[in-house]
């Protein structure tokens, strides 16, 4: 992002990101278009366990990577992308005693859900869904997965849905199939939702400028992602 305010930099941010997550105050983080280089390196700043699914355009990654690591705007996106689960729930590294990844679908992209059972029996669930008429089949299926897999336990599905609340009514059949609360946001395309969980707090989007860090050379703002993070507080 660039303009009056902030800068486009093309250069390797993630020192800057990791160092904002890792202030923030979470127990599970559901992240998705992570640099898969970044995976690793993002859960010890943070000090989580983690489980990644790798999702589109990864296949070019050993050539693409390293140019990325100096000019992050050649590749863009042909660098690969995945999704990445965090937890600070117990000690690192003991947290998650099942994880999987389940293709969702693979045109256009390959679309992943990610799922971790926590040793308190507590199921998440993450995915990045297709944009346009496939995001409500890919959201419906993660979905149905997830609770198969979950059962009766305590679930969270979030993610990057692609879908606002206000245009679509795959979130009333979320709510009325499986048992999911409904979104808080209705003009959103972020979502936390959760099953067999009390919400204390619920979903909502940081402001445009927690996702700044100032740049120091040009006194702008470095905007570090495109999408606002969205939290919610749940007692499992």
């Amino acid at each position: 992002m660039a303009g009056k305010d902030h800068v486009l930099l093309n250069r390797d941010l993630f020192d800057e990101f990791a160092a904002r997550l890792t202030a923030a105050k979470w127990d599970v983080a559901l992240l998705q278009e992570v640099p898969p280089r970044w995976d690793e390196r993002l859960a010890r700043a943070a000090g989580s366990a983690h489980l990644r699914g790798m999702t589109s355009r990864n296949w070019m990654s050993p050539v693409m990577s390293p140019v990325a690591r100096f000019r992050p705007h050649l590749p863009g996106s042909w660098e690969g992308g995945s999704n990445l689960i965090l937890s600070r729930k117990g000690k690192p590294g003991q947290l998650m005693t099942q994880s999987y990844n389940r293709t969702l679908c693979w045109l256009p992209e390959r679309r992943v859900l990610s799922m971790a059972r926590f040793e308190d029996g507590f199921f998440a669930a993450n995915l990045h869904a297709s944009t346009g008429p496939r995001a409500g089949k890919d959201v419906l299926r993660a979905a149905e997965i997830a609770t198969g897999w979950a059962g009766d336990a305590p679930l969270l599905l979030g993610g990057d849905f692609n879908l606002r609340p206000r245009s679509s009514g795959v979130f009333a059949e979320l709510h009325e199939r499986f048992g999911f609360t409904l979104p808080s946001n209705p003009d959103g395309i972020d979502h936390l939702l959760v099953r067999g969980c009390h919400v204390v707090e619920p979903t909502e989007a940081w402001a445009p400028e927690r996702r700044d860090v100032p740049d120091p050379e040009s006194g702008l703002s470095i905007r570090l992602s495109d999408h606002s993070p969205v939290v919610a507080r749940i007692d499992s």
